[in-house]
C-alpha cells in the first residue's frame, strides 16, 4: 500500500474503545471477534442471538468483550450505553437484514432500521469521544434497473422491497446528518467523520438465518431434506465475510487518520468472478460437502426479489487501496469448513483460524 501494509494499519485498533451495534448477528460476530484479536476493547449492544448455533454463541466471544442486549429502537437505552461506555469508533449493523421477513413485518423492519439508524446518530451528536463511525448497509440501495452494470456510490438510490428501501432511506438519513451536523467545514466543532458502506450478498460460517441460501442448503443437508431453491437463476456478487468486514475495518482507520478524507459512501464488493447464479452455488456447495440434493421451486406469483445485482468497487480500490481478496471457492470452502466442524471443533479457534489465513492473503497481496 501507498503508506502502509494493511495488516500494519488494522493493528492501530489496538487500545481503542470500539462500539458494535448488532455485535450478536452474523457479520457483527465475526467483526467482533477480529477487533478483539486486533487488540481493541469491544462493546457489543444487540438483541439476543436468534439461534444457539450462531458463530456469537459458538464462538464465546461474549466472555472475550463487553456483551450488553437491547434494541436499537430503545432511545433511551442507545443513548445510555454511548454516555457510558464513550467509544472512539462505532460500527452499526443492527439491523432487520431480510428481504422476505421485510414484506412479513414492514413496520418493524423500517422501525428497527431507519429509526435505529437515527438513534445511533443521534448518540453520536450527542457523544464527544466518538472519531469514527461506519453505517453498514447494503448493494440493495440502489435503484436496481436489472442491467449489467455495476452501480456506483453516486447512482440513485431506491428500493422495491420494504427491506431495500429502508436501507436506502437510512444513507439518506446519514447524508442528512453528515450535511447537517458533521459536515466537513466545522470539523474543528464536532471533530466526527461519518461514512456508509454497501456491499452484496455475504457469506461465512455461522450465519442460521432464515431465506438464506446457505444456511438453508446446511439445514437441509442435516435433516437428510432436498435442498429447495425458490430463485436458481438469481445472481448475486457472493463474498466472504471477511473481505468486506477488512474493508470497513481499513476504512474506519483512515477515517481516524484524515477524518474529512473518507467520510461518505463506499462500496466493497468481490472479485468478478465471485458473481455466479443461485444453481450454480448450490452445485459447488454440495460437491464440496460431498452430501445434498436440490430441487427448483421456482414461483412466478413469489414476491418481487431483484434477479442481478453488481457493485462497482473501483472507488475503494482506487483511494483506500483495497481490493477483495477471496476468490468464488475459497469464500465457499471458508464457509462450508466452519459448518462441517460446529459440532466437533472450537468454534472461537476455527474463527481466529480463518482470519489468520485471510490476514497473510492481504500481506501476501499488498506486501510487508
Amino acid at each position: 500500500m501507498e503508506d502502509m501494509e494493511i495488516i500494519s494499519l488494522l493493528k492501530l485498533y489496538k487500545n481503542k474503545k470500539v462500539l458494535i451495534t448488532g455485535h450478536t448477528g452474523f457479520k457483527g460476530s465475526w467483526l467482533s471477534i477480529w477487533l478483539h484479536q486486533l487488540g481493541a476493547e469491544v462493546v457489543g449492544y444487540a438483541l439476543d442471538p436468534i439461534n444457539k448455533k450462531d458463530n456469537f454463541v459458538l464462538s464465546g466471544i461474549s466472555d472475550r468483550i463487553k456483551d450488553i442486549r437491547g434494541d436499537i429502537r430503545d432511545q433511551k437505552k442507545v443513548f445510555e450505553t454511548f454516555k457510558t461506555e464513550k467509544p472512539e469508533v462505532v460500527f452499526h449493523l443492527a439491523a432487520q437484514p431480510l428481504v422476505i421477513d421485510s414484506y412479513n413485518d414492514p413496520v418493524y423492519t423500517y422501525e428497527t432500521n431507519i429509526m435505529g439508524t437515527i438513534n445511533v446518530l443521534e448518540a453520536i451528536r450527542k457523544t464527544n469521544t466518538v472519531r469514527a463511525a461506519i453505517f453498514i448497509t447494503t448493494d440493495k440501495v440502489y435503484h436496481n434497473k436489472e442491467w449489467i452494470w455495476p452501480y456506483r456510490e453516486t447512482d440513485s438510490l431506491g428500493g422495491f422491497d420494504p427491506y431495500s428501501s429502508s436501507k436506502a432511506a437510512t444513507e439518506l438519513v446519514i447524508n442528512s446528518y453528515r450535511n447537517s451536523f458533521f459536515h466537513n467545514s466545522n470539523f474543528e466543532n464536532h471533530k466526527k467523520s461519518i461514512a456508509s458502506v454497501r456491499a452484496g450478498n455475504v457469506i461465512g460460517g455461522g450465519d442460521w438465518a432464515e431465506n438464506r441460501i446457505i444456511p438453508d442448503c446446511i439445514r437441509s443437508i442435516e435433516e437428510n431434506k432436498t435442498i429447495e431453491i425458490r430463485n436458481p437463476s438469481a445472481t448475486r456478487p457472493w463474498q466472504h465475510v471477511l473481505d468486506p468486514l477488512g474493508g470497513y475495518l481499513l476504512l474506519g482507520v483512515k477515517m481516524m487518520q484524515e477524518p474529512t478524507k473518507y467520510n461518505e459512501a463506499w462500496n466493497f464488493g468481490p472479485k468478478s468472478d465471485n458473481f455466479i447464479n443461485v444453481q450454480q452455488l448450490v452445485e459447488e456447495l454440495i460437491k464440496i460437502y460431498k452430501k445434498g440434493v436440490w430441487k427448483d421451486l421456482s414461483n412466478p406469483d413469489s414476491v418481487h426479489e431483484a434477479k442481478l445485482l453488481a457493485l462497482d468497487i473501483n472507488k475503494s480500490k482506487s483511494i483506500l487501496n483495497w481490493s477483495p481478496l477471496l476468490d468464488f471457492v475459497d469464500s465457499l470452502k471458508l464457509t462450508l469448513d466452519w459448518y462441517m466442524n460446529y459440532n466437533s471443533k472450537d468454534i472461537f479457534d476455527i474463527c481466529t483460524t480463518h482470519i489468520n489465513f485471510y490476514e497473510k492473503k492481504a500481506i501476501s497481496y499488498y506486501g510487508n
